[in-house]
């Protein structure tokens, strides 16, 4: 049964005033993820986007990418849909044994989210009648994509995606996870474009145009399976969090220059990788038909 949402969307937008910042990749990454896959939408895709964001008064998706962290308090059910932790032991992801709620119901992670709501957005497309409210669908599966690339959002169970990991992030406690989502992007702003996070976006936009463009091309694909594919995205974010996230690090551990130097090019990397993923799903979405 595919999740849906009869809470009405004007109201939920609205609370969003109310609603404490909790965030995934953190609102500057969601936005990165989310302006990088629009320079890949073609006129079509451009097009139904406009038309689903129309209730929300916005006309960039981008700006409204963070919307799903932004009233998950309010909407309690979607809580489990933004990660897909694995077990301590592991690095790597099994859809069997990882996609699951604390009371294990299957499909209930970020994985299972992304492909409920492709499907949810494909009888939009399809005019299939459904009590789905699809400007919901799209802003889920918008941001579901950007949080399965955030390494620690596909991190290990016992510290909840590093959630539980103390560390100083140069003088400031934090946590490790948080160090993933928000620190290293906001210390690369402030470092090498002006606090811009638009500088970001145009730095990491300039390499898959060029130096990574033939990786693009190997990310918007699956292998030879039909997009989406997000158990392979899941895998390789564990993987780069065994190999780039918890090495290392205890409770306690100051984070400092080593661990920023060596570690935001693979947040830029999982950033772009998510863009390019999201522009290609989404064109692959709005050119189907019935």
């Amino acid at each position: 049964m595919r999740m849906a949402c009869a809470f009405p969307f004007l109201a939920s937008l609205c609370l969003l005033l109310l609603v404490p910042a909790i965030h995934g990749w953190g609102k500057d990454g969601h936005y990165t993820t989310c302006k990088l896959a629009e320079s890949y939408f073609t006129q079509a895709t451009s097009t139904a986007v406009q038309t689903l964001l129309e209730p929300t008064g916005a006309t960039d998706l981008a700006t409204l990418c963070s919307w799903a962290d932004d009233v998950r308090e309010f909407l309690p059910w979607s809580r489990a849909l933004h990660f897909a932790n694995v077990p301590d032991d592991a690095c790597d992801f099994e859809y069997s044994r990882d996609c699951k709620d604390s009371d294990g119901n299957l499909g209930r992670c970020v994985v299972g989210a992304i492909y409920n709501y492709t499907g949810q957005l494909l009888d939009y497309v399809n005019g299939t009648q459904t009590d789905y409210n699809y400007t919901q669908s799209l802003l889920f599966l918008s941001h579901f994509l950007g949080d399965v690339h955030q390494p620690l959002h596909c991190g290990h169970i016992g510290d909840k995606g590093g959630n539980t990991i103390e560390v100083y992030w140069y003088n400031t406690k934090t946590n490790l996870h948080h160090v993933w989502d928000t620190s290293m992007i906001y210390s690369e702003e402030e470092d090498f474009y002006s606090q811009s996070v638009d500088g970001l976006v145009q730095a990491i936009n300039q390499n898959m145009t060029g130096v990574w463009s033939s990786s693009v091309q190997t990310w918007q694909t699956c292998s030879g399976s039909p997009l989406p594919c997000p158990s392979i995205y899941a895998n390789e974010s564990i993987k780069a969090a065994c190999q780039w996230a918890y090495p290392n690090v205890t409770d306690g551990t100051t984070l400092g220059d080593e661990y920023f130097d060596t570690r935001y090019p693979v947040v830029n990397w999982q950033l772009a990788k998510g863009g390019a993923r999201l522009g290609a799903l989404l064109n692959l979405i709005f050119s189907s038909s019935s």
